[in-house]
This record gives structure tokens, C-alpha cells and sequence, in this order.
């Protein structure tokens, strides 16, 4: 125990004695560690604000989206299906009827079926391009969306094909400014449409602004404007969230009777639970941070070569102090232990330091993203504390051992002819 006391303690002499290189070395360190704690820090803000959005829509819901039928099984199916649809491949199967068959499963107590569209609005002079969601009237009941003034509209009106709209709250700002928007009338797709409610602020979700959104009855956007009698998704919403998996597969099996599909690798449409999806979220962020760990990992190395070739220009230049300890009875082990402890004290100074900045810009990072109206969370998983200090005393270890061996091997007499 004395002889580690008295290695540490030369160390941090030799540390005070050749400040600029000392301080050179630990700054690769520093980086290396504090992208460790970065890393993990934004993976975990980034999966609670994922979840978050996902929870938004409700944990008691089940979603069925439209999905190009594939013969390729796992991630390559999925992957497959992602990119036709980036392509612009159309599926035009989902259909109403199937909304009305999955509203008649035993755990299902509602639904609804959407669509998304682009147009141009206008009021007076001020004309804006507008996300428009044509939703079953039943949304404003399943989806937690609020009215601000003004009513959503019913199934009556849904079912004539009503010419009504409720704005959200950005593009009712930029219509309307201040003005009551409520009983006036917007020019959508070159015809008027009334404006019966406005929604009240409801932020972001999976890159989609819904503020900036015009709702219209389905069938109005599917018929006088789109001029098609498909669906993109649907949302249920379940009586027992607890057989969420078991109501699925049933919606599945309807869904393939009314598709005409025996094989499950054809299907053109995807039910997922809101489980399934926090599955696939742990997945995403897990791979992410990973990723981004085997990229940090080149820095730390980059880091950890620092030291090797500070070692080994320290042990050059105190081959006359190796010489006189050897010859006053200093073994190899000592001599090793010296050089090694001086590696390892210098990786995790870094190291330390590394966590103070990580863990600094990472509440920088949270509070920047908080800034811009995101729910991020500022958090540090313990794991990124353990990790980064398993890293900086690994690599002071690995690349201080080669140095010290080459020091403890050096012959006394002639160690202290180089003087």
C-alpha cells in the first residue's frame, strides 16, 4: 500500500513538473470521456422524449398504418416497406369499412381513420400551405387534442361531406392574428370552408407540427378534395389495455379476410401496440447510442496514443532517475509500477474532468432543446458515470503498460551513463 502511496505521489510530481504535456495529454482524455457522457445523456433525453410523444397518444390504443407487402422477413421487411413508401408507393387498401370491422372487436370501445394532405389556404390576403388531416369525427374524443373556441365537428357532418374546418393554433394565429377566426370562412382548394372551431396549442410529435394543422371531416378531404376512398392509419382505442396483443392479432386476421391475403408476409398494413412501439424505441435508441459509442470510442484511442507516446517521452527523459532507483533497489515491479501509476493518475484526471464538462453540456444540451419548445429532460444515466471511468482507467492501463515495461527492463549502469 505504501509502495502505491509513494507511486501516485511521484506521479503527481512528474504531473506538476511537465504541465503543458501533462495537460495536452488529459485533454485528449477529457474529449474522449466527456462525448461518453454526452452521448448518453442525449440518448436518454431523446428516448424520454420519444416516449413521451408515444404516451401522449395514450397507452390504451392500438395503431393500424399502411405498410408495402414484402417477401423478405425481420428488419429487411420493415426496412423494405419504409423505403417504397419514402419512394412514393401508394397503398390504397386501408379502407373505411375496415375502421367500421375492427369497431366491432369485443375489447374495442371507438376508432378513428386519417388521412394527410397538403393545400393552400387563404383568408384576405394572407395565403398559407397548410398540413390538412382529414380524422373521423370520433378524434377530438381518442386523441386528447382540446378545443380552444369553437366546436369539432360531428358525425353528421362528416357523413354529408360538410364543408367545416377547425384550425390549429399557429395557422389560426397566421389567418386570423388576434381576430376571432370562429364563424369565418378560409378558401381551401378554390372553395370556401367554414371555420367551426380552433384547437388549442398542442406542440410537435414525431416531427409533425399539429398546430400547423387544418382538420377536416374524413370523407370531405377524401372526396372533395383528394378525390380518394383510402385511409392512411387508424387508431383504436381499447377497454383493457392488458389484452393489447390479443386484440391485435384479431385485427390483423380481419384486416387479412377483408385484404384477401393468406400469407402474413403480404400484408399491406402494420397493427402495432403502444408496447410494440416502446420495444422498437428501446431499439432505435439503443442502436444510436452504440453507434455513437464505437465512433466515440476512435477518440478515446486517439486519446489513449497520447499517452503512449508521452510515456514513452518521459521514460527517455528520466532514464537517469530509472538508472539511480534501480541501482539504490528498485525492482522491476517497482519501476513498473511507478510508470503505470503515473498513466493511469493522468487517464483518470482526465477522466474526472471529462464527467464534470460531459455532464455541463449536457444540461447545456437539454436546456437548449427545452428552449425550442422541446421536452427534454436533462438526465445522466448512471451507466455513463461507470462507463467513462472503466474507459479512462482501461486505456491508462493499456497504453502505460508498454511504457513501463520498457523503463523496468533498462539496465541501471547504463540508464545512468545517459545522463
Amino acid at each position: 500500500m505504501n509502495n502505491l502511496i509513494n507511486s501516485a505521489k511521484m506521479s503527481f510530481k512528474s504531473m506538476a513538473a511537465n504541465k503543458l504535456r501533462t495537460g495536452l495529454t488529459v485533454l485528449g482524455i477529457v474529449i474522449g470521456v466527456a462525448s461518453v457522457i454526452i452521448v448518453y445523456s442525449a440518448g436518454e433525453g431523446i428516448y424520454n422524449l420519444l416516449l413521451g410523444q408515444i404516451e401522449s397518444f395514450g397507452t390504451n390504443i392500438i395503431e393500424t398504418e399502411i405498410k408495402v407487402p414484402s417477401n423478405k422477413k425481420g428488419g429487411e421487411a420493415e426496412q423494405e416497406s419504409a423505403m417504397s413508401l419514402a419512394g412514393g408507393t401508394q397503398i390504397t387498401t386501408l379502407k373505411i369499412e375496415d375502421l367500421e370491422d375492427l369497431n366491432k372487436l369485443s375489447n374495442i370501445s371507438g376508432g378513428y381513420a386519417a388521412i394527410m394532405s397538403q393545400d393552400q389556404a387563404s383568408y384576405g390576403g394572407t395565403i398559407k400551405k397548410a398540413f390538412l388531416l382529414g380524422v373521423s369525427a370520433s378524434y377530438i374524443e381518442i386523441d386528447k387534442s382540446e378545443i380552444a373556441a369553437g366546436r369539432f365537428f360531428d358525425e353528421a357532418e362528416e357523413k354529408s361531406l360538410a364543408s367545416v374546418v377547425v384550425l390549429g393554433s399557429n395557422l389560426k394565429t397566421d389567418l386570423f392574428g388576434d381576430a376571432d377566426a370562429v364563424g369565418q370562412s378560409i378558401t381551401l382548394h378554390k372553395s370556401k370552408y367554414q371555420v367551426i372551431g380552433v384547437m388549442k396549442e398542442k406542440g410537435g410529435s414525431f416531427g409533425m407540427n399539429f398546430d400547423d394543422y387544418i382538420y377536416l371531416p374524413l370523407l370531405t378531404l377524401q372526396k372533395r378534395i383528394m378525390g380518394i376512398n383510402y385511409v392512411m392509419y387508424m387508431v383504436h382505442q381499447l377497454k383493457d389495455p392488458d389484452r393489447a396483443a390479443e386484440t391485435a392479432a384479431e385485427a390483423r386476421e380481419i384486416l387479412r379476410e377483408n385484404h384477401d391475403i393468406s400469407d402474413p408476409l403480404k400484408d399491406d398494413f402494420r397493427v402495432v401496440t403502444m408496447e410494440e412501439m416502446m420495444a422498437m424505441l428501446n431499439t432505435i435508441t439503443g442502436a444510436l447510442t452504440i453507434l455513437l459509442l464505437a465512433i466515440i470510442t476512435i477518440s478515446l484511442i486517439v486519446g489513449g496514443v497520447g499517452i503512449l507516446n508521452v510515456m514513452h517521452v518521459s521514460v527517455s527523459e528520466r532514464t537517469a532517475e530509472i538508472g539511480l532507483r534501480k541501482a539504490v533497489g528498485a525492482n522491476y515491479r517497482d519501476i513498473v509500477r511507478q510508470f503505470l501509476t503515473e498513466s493511469v493518475v493522468v487517464t483518470m484526471f482526465g477522466g474526472i474532468i471529462g464527467i464534470v464538462v460531459g455532464v455541463l453540456l449536457s444540461w447545456g444540451l437539454a436546456f437548449g432543446a427545452r428552449s425550442f419548445g422541446l421536452d427534454w429532460q436533462f438526465s445522466v444515466p448512471l451507466k455513463a458515470f461507470v462507463v467513462s471511468l472503466l474507459f479512462s482507467s482501461a486505456f491508462g492501463i493499456l497504453f502505460g503498460i508498454g511504457p513501463a515495461k520498457r523503463a523496468a527492463r533498462l539496465d541501471p549502469v547504463e540508464a545512468m551513463r545517459r545522463e
